[in-house]
Parts: structure tokens; C-alpha cells; sequence
């Protein structure tokens, strides 16, 4: 099982983003989680699923988004696990909270934490924040471009030329430029990764 403990960054001088974030992941990933994702103590939010990329999706959204530290979890979830996230408890929650401390002292704000502490878990922490420094090189551009190429539907090159109003040569260098591809295939591997350690613990 995975769990994200998450802390708005410099709350105290910005509006209140919990309920807001709430809801959108609830309404893009709720039948993929455990629970309802829900506010535990101030500005802070708590979310559970046994689906590894759907944690790696939803951690990278919000270090993207840029306004959260991001702490993610693995571990196990102790019974009955109930319709509550607050309700919950286990090692995934231990290594939740380690790593959101964690993530508020790194640049990156991200962190990963595996409750059994395996070396080849420790891997997928700096594994993840590679994916995080090449995301954070991507120009205003190459955001637009890869929103395009890996959306929902994914645009192809020459589709998302058109709508660019680029050449097919400028988007394809705009592709490469940006890491599409290089983006795709670490998320397919951290994916892979995560759940067979799902697997492993018995989700």
C-alpha cells in the first residue's frame, strides 16, 4: 500500500489549497484509491491506494503544481482498514510522515520512504527525483508540448504540431528537447517498480 501525506508550502501566507486539491483528485483517481483523500491537521492532506503508478502519478501532479511538500509512502496498512483515511494506521503512514519531513528540507520537495527499508527500495527515492530535475529544466513550451503528447487522448506529433501551430520538425525537437519520451518510460519503470513492491506486501 502506498500513502501521500502532503503539506501546502508557505500556507500561512497563501490562500488554502486542501479542499480544492481534495477534490480534483478525487474526481480523477477516486475508484483508484483506498479511501477519499482527506485534510488530517491544518493544511495537510492524507491519500492511500494499492496502485503504484496511480501514487507516482499523483506525487508528481502535485510537486508539479508546485505548491505542496510531497511525502510518499510504502508500507502496510494495518486492518480494518475502513472508509477513513484518518481512520487508518500501519507502516505505510510511519513512512509517509518520514518522508514529507524529509521532502520540506530538499528543493525538490518530494520524498520516498519504504517502511521495509530494502536497498533496493532506497533506489526508487533518488530514481524519482531524477525524473523530478529533468521535469524541472522543462520550459513553459515543453509543458505545453508534453500536456498535448500525454494527455487524455495523447496527441501525436504531427496532431500536436497542428494545434501548436509549429512545423512537424519543431515539435519533434520541442519532444526531444523537453524529455518526452525519456518522461514516459522512467514513469513506465518507476510504475513497474512500485507495484511489484505493492505486490509484494499484499497491497
Amino acid at each position: 500500500m502506498f500513502v501521500l501525506t502532503v503539506d501546502q508550502i508557505d500556507s500561512q501566507h497563501t490562500a488554502d489549497r486542501v479542499e480544492s486539491a481534495v477534490h480534483r483528485l478525487v474526481a480523477r483517481h477516486g475508484p483508484l484509491l483506498a479511501a477519499a483523500p482527506e485534510r488530517t491537521a491544518g493544511d495537510e492532506f492524507q491519500l492511500a491506494t494499492e496502485h503504484g503508478g496511480v501514487a507516482l502519478e499523483i506525487a508528481l501532479d502535485l510537486v508539479r503544481a508546485g505548491d505542496w511538500s510531497v511525502g510518499l509512502g510504502a508500507g502496510q496498512i494495518d486492518p480494518p482498514r475502513g472508509a477513513s483515511v484518518r481512520a487508518m494506521s500501519g507502516s505505510a503512514f510511519v513512512a509517509a510522515r518520514d518522508a514529507v519531513t524529509t521532502a520540506k528540507k530538499r528543493s525538490a520537495r518530494f520524498a520516498f520512504v519504504a517502511a521495509d527499508d530494502r536497498a533496493d527500495l532506497r533506489v526508487l527515492d533518488p530514481l524519482i527525483r531524477l525524473l523530478l530535475a529533468l521535469r524541472e529544466r522543462r520550459t513553459p513550451e515543453g509543458w505545453e508540448l508534453f500536456d498535448l503528447l500525454e494527455g487524455d487522448p495523447p496527441l501525436t506529433v504531427t496532431d500536436a504540431a497542428g494545434r501548436l501551430g509549429i512545423t512537424v520538425q519543431a515539435a519533434s525537437q520541442r519532444a526531444l528537447t523537453a524529455g518526452v519520451r525519456l518522461d514516459r518510460e522512467a514513469r513506465e519503470a518507476l510504475s513497474s517498480m512500485l507495484d511489484v513492491e505493492s505486490a509484494r506486501i499484499g497491497g
